[in-house]
C-alpha cells in the first residue's frame, strides 16, 4: 500500500445507500465569511463516478422551470449528509436521458421493493437455535 492510498482510506467516508435514479437531499456546509451554515440540495441522482476516495456523483433539480445539476465529492467534508427521499425504478446506470424531458415525462417509477445496495449489508437478525422450528417446516 503506498503513501496515497493510506491518506485516500483515512479520508473516506462510510459506505452510503443510495443508488441512481434515487430522490435525496444532499446537505452542503456553505461557508460565508466567518458564519457557516447548511444548504439543501434536493434531485435525483442522475450518475455516479466511483474512484475510490474520488468518487463523485452527479444530481438533478428542476429550479423554476431551469434544470440545475451539482456534481458533489462523495467523501468531502462540505457534505453533512445525504437523505434518500425515495427509490426510482431504473434500467440504466446513467440517465442523462432525463435532460431532454419535461414535466411529467421527466418522473421516475418508484421501486416497489427495497433492493439492497451492493456493497451495503442489511443488519441481520440472530437466529436462536433452541426455538422450535415452524409446524409447517
Amino acid at each position: 500500500m503506498n503513501i496515497l492510498e493510506k491518506i485516500e482510506k483515512e479520508q473516506r467516508r462510510e459506505q452510503l445507500a443510495f443508488r441512481i435514479g434515487d430522490q435525496v437531499k444532499v446537505h452542503v456546509k456553505i461557508v460565508e465569511g466567518d458564519k457557516e451554515r447548511i444548504q439543501v440540495f434536493e434531485g435525483v441522482v442522475m450518475a455516479m463516478h466511483r474512484r475510490g476516495t474520488r468518487t463523485s456523483f452527479t444530481v438533478r433539480k428542476v429550479s423554476y422551470g431551469v434544470g440545475v445539476e451539482r456534481i458533489f465529492p462523495l467523501h468531502a467534508p462540505a457534505i453533512d449528509k445525504i437523505e434518500v427521499m425515495s427509490s426510482g425504478k431504473i434500467r440504466r446506470a446513467r440517465l442523462y436521458f432525463l435532460r431532454e424531458l419535461a414535466g411529467k415525462k421527466a418522473r421516475l417509477k418508484e421501486r416497489d421493493s427495497i433492493v439492497p445496495v451492493v456493497g451495503v449489508q442489511a443488519p441481520v437478525e440472530p437466529v436462536d437455535a433452541a426455538a422450535p422450528a415452524p409446524a409447517g417446516a
